[in-house]
């Protein structure tokens, strides 16, 4: 029996698992299995906690979005409908202007015809006037004469003018 090599395989075997458990390696294992478990199991907690705030932030960020795209959107309409405002309001303020430069040139027309007119009104009387002053001296003679004819154009001056 101790020269069996099967006999000492077995006794080698028996001391190692007395050397096994005297150490408390199975519990030690064991324990050191359950560590590791807990440990897997808490980053897998935080593994999960993690992905829910990640999924409560991606939505949070769509809301966002979709308020920014739709506030985007009221600001671009706002901004097309004032634009046309303005495009109407300067539209309007052009047209008044026009018409007030016109009515300005129309004016202006108007007073230089009336200043034209009046010119030639003056020339006429003054020309009637030197014309019936040389009419009246050539038909009359002397100091009499001379009275009269001063009368009769300051006569042909007040009704003319």
């Amino acid at each position: 029996m101790l020269h069996d090599p099967h006999f000492w395989e077995l006794v080698a075997f028996v001391v190692f698992c007395g050397i096994v458990l005297y150490l408390k390696v199975p519990g030690t294992l064991g324990r050191q299995l359950d560590e590791r478990a807990a440990r897997i199991k808490q980053q897998l907690d935080e593994a999960e906690r993690l992905h829910r705030e990640a999924q409560h932030l991606f939505a949070e960020y769509q809301r966002k979005q979709r308020n920014a795209l739709k506030e985007a959107e009221e600001i671009i309409a706002a901004a097309e409908s004032e634009a046309k405002l303005l495009a109407k309001q300067a539209q309007a303020e052009l047209a008044e202007s026009l018409q007030r430069r016109r009515r300005q040139a129309e004016d202006k027309i108007a007073q230089a015809e009336k200043l034209a007119l009046q010119d030639v009104r003056n020339t006429a009387v003054e020309v009637a006037i030197a014309a019936a002053g040389q009419v009246l001296a050539d038909s009359m003679q002397g100091a009499a004469a001379a009275a009269q004819i001063d009368r009769a154009i300051g006569d042909v001056k007040a009704k003319l003018h």
